[in-house]
């Protein structure tokens, strides 16, 4: 039965070879080949911007810089701040406190999205479980993180489990929504075609759900890893002696400006790699997909 059902989605998702996208690409591209017109691509200028928008960056700051002529601890200068990390990176001071903030975040995400699969799918499936529970979902999030971190402060300790919690909350809607959105987009007609095949709840949830659901899914997450930092720097700012928010809060108190620009761009190079990794995630998952 598995199997038969394995074919059949194998059919629907990708047809024969002649009526498969990827197929009529690639014979597309044979043909054009044998024809000798071959258009080879252009130089992508996407890839360049980044490093030229980087540069741009720079000069503009450091022109500020100039301008402006302030002291660095008002506005420190790029060397200034290069000068400051490789300092704290020798020391192995940046380290150890991004691996305290690394720790939290990868706690968070994975509590998060542990927790909103638990609740989503369920409401996914049941209107009136979504009715009883949307009002506490909306109040749950009407409450700025701000105000319930202290809370989690006094009653979980200090802690990382404190800043775990407070990054799992702030990950957690997001994922909820998207999750439950996921489910939902299930096509009417491959649902009943499982139910021909007499498939049990598993096999529709393993071979039919979770594939359809990745998408969007993957949507979400994309918005929950650059939340999740966000969770965790908020709990270290209100209580903490490691981590990236503690180390922007001892910095500010000694009016360390580069400091605090050498933690902040920790903290976005931090964001970009987690958002790259979901990104290569989603391309491999949907590999089948024609773009």
């Amino acid at each position: 039965m598995t199997h038969m059902i394995t074919l059949k989605l194998k059919e629907i998702v990708c047809p024969p070879a002649g009526q498969c996208p990827a197929y009529r690409r690639q014979t597309g591209f044979l043909s054009r080949m044998r024809a000798g017109g071959v258009a080879f691509p252009k130089p992508r200028w996407d890839v360049l911007s980044v490093p030229l928008a980087a540069l741009a960056l720079l000069f503009t700051w450091q022109l500020l810089v100039w301008l402006t002529r302030y002291p660095s601890f008002i506005l420190p200068s790029p060397a200034d701040v290069f000068n400051t990390a490789q300092r704290v990176i020798a020391d192995g001071t940046l380290w150890r406190h991004t691996s305290v903030t690394l720790a939290e975040v990868g706690g968070g995400l994975g509590l998060g999205l542990l927790a909103a699969f638990l609740l989503g799918y369920p409401l996914a499936k049941s209107r009136q479980l979504e009715r009883l529970s949307t009002p506490f979902l909306i109040v749950s999030q009407s409450v700025p993180i701000v105000a319930v971190a202290p809370l989690l402060i006094i009653w979980f300790g200090s802690g990382p489990l404190s800043k775990v919690l407070i990054s799992a909350l702030i990950v957690f809607f997001p994922l909820l929504i998207s999750i439950v959105v996921g489910i939902r987009d299930v096509p009417k007609g491959l649902r009943e075609l499982m139910r021909a095949l007499e498939a049990s709840r598993w096999q529709t949830f393993w071979w039919l759900e979770v594939p359809s659901a990745i998408p969007v899914v993957l949507g979400g997450l994309r918005i929950a890893v650059t939340l999740s930092g966000v969770g965790a720097v908020v709990g270290e700012f209100v209580g903490a002696d490691q981590g990236l928010g503690f180390l922007i809060n001892q910095a500010r108190g000694l009016f360390n400006t580069p400091l605090v620009f050498v933690a902040v761009l920790t903290l976005v190079v931090i964001a970009l790699s987690l958002y790259g990794i979901v990104m290569l995630l989603e391309n491999w998952f949907l590999r089948w997909r024609e773009p």
